[in-house]
């Protein structure tokens, strides 16, 4: 089964601090890399986590506050740096590309690799990126300004070959990959050899939901239904629920019931507030909701 796993860069709220980075995380799925957000001081977490760069093309930015994009304009003109080539494809809000603009006019006009920004509605829940393993699609969140978060879904797999059972019946390699998609042999002798004795069942599709900054979203339960992994956005504790309200963010608490409620397998929270020297606090009001929290943490790789 090849690799799909979570780099969480960083999980800090708007205030930078000693102990968290701002938002970016890399999914790495096989060969490839994607990075949703880059806040300030991504690059250095990169270098930290010896993720190599020139793998990531895609990057997502779930909206346009500084502590989640503050960081892109440095990582584009490092890949100028660093000589590459392969063009890079930026997934955000419309106004992104208006934004970096006189940046880029400015700080990279010398690079020599194409960029594309490809305009997304934070609104609407769409397939925004799609290739011959996996989807990307937006998750409408409820910020104080367009948001969204991103869900990263692997498509159904071949079935897997009896090796037995294709040497016994000698199936010539051209015909295997069709078997894997179903279909049955027929011998030489016009025998049917039927699909379920010739392969076995397929490993399962994976998936994971990055749900940034927002207040609980209930409705996004019907996308997110049992993923298995969340990252959900938890700024607060209960303590701050009034705060949180105020601010368009989600306690730690109600990050729990939208993954109780969505049946996921897996709660990892973050996003976490400057205030709070431990989260202890934010991780035990998650698991008296849901036991399979934990919290994130700069360097925290998570396998799915």
């Amino acid at each position: 089964m090849e690799q799909f796993d979570v780099h969480i860069l960083g999980c800090g709220s708007a205030l930078p601090t000693t102990r968290h980075n701002a938002s970016s995380q890399v999914i790495r799925i096989g060969n490839k890399q994607f990075m949703i957000d880059c806040g300030e001081g991504t690059q250095l977490q990169l270098r930290r986590q010896h993720i190599h760069f020139s793998f990531i093309n895609h990057i997502f930015i779930s909206h346009l506050h500084g502590d989640h994009s503050f960081g892109l304009i440095g990582l584009i003109s490092t890949f100028g740096l660093l000589g590459r080539t392969a063009p890079l494809h930026i997934y955000a809000d419309p106004m992104l590309e208006k934004v970096m603009k006189p940046q880029l006019d400015f700080y990279c006009k010398d690079i020599k690799y194409p960029l594309f920004f490809h305009g997304i509605d934070a609104g609407k829940h769409s397939i925004i990126y799609e290739d011959n393993t996996i989807t990307v699609e937006t998750l409408p969140l409820n910020h104080r300004m367009p948001c969204c978060g991103f869900l990263f879904r692997e498509k159904p797999k071949r079935r897997h070959l009896i090796g037995e059972m294709v040497n016994f019946y000698n199936i010539p390699i051209f015909m295997r990959q069709s078997i894997k998609d179903g279909a049955d042999y027929t011998t030489p002798d016009g025998d049917i050899i039927p699909n379920s004795r010739l392969t076995k069942d397929a490993d399962p599709s994976r998936s994971y939901a990055y749900c940034s900054d927002t207040r609980p979203c209930p409705e996004i339960c019907e996308y997110i239904q049992g993923v298995d992994l969340l990252y959900h956005e938890a700024t607060f504790a209960e303590s701050e629920k009034e705060r949180a309200k105020v601010t368009h963010h989600s306690t730690a608490s109600e990050a729990a019931g939208i993954a109780l409620k969505a049946g996921v397998k897996r709660l990892v929270i973050g996003h976490f507030s400057s205030r709070y020297d431990d989260e202890e606090i934010l991780q035990k009001e998650a698991r008296e909701i849901f036991p399979d929290s934990i919290c994130a943490n700069e360097g925290l790789l998570l396998e799915i």
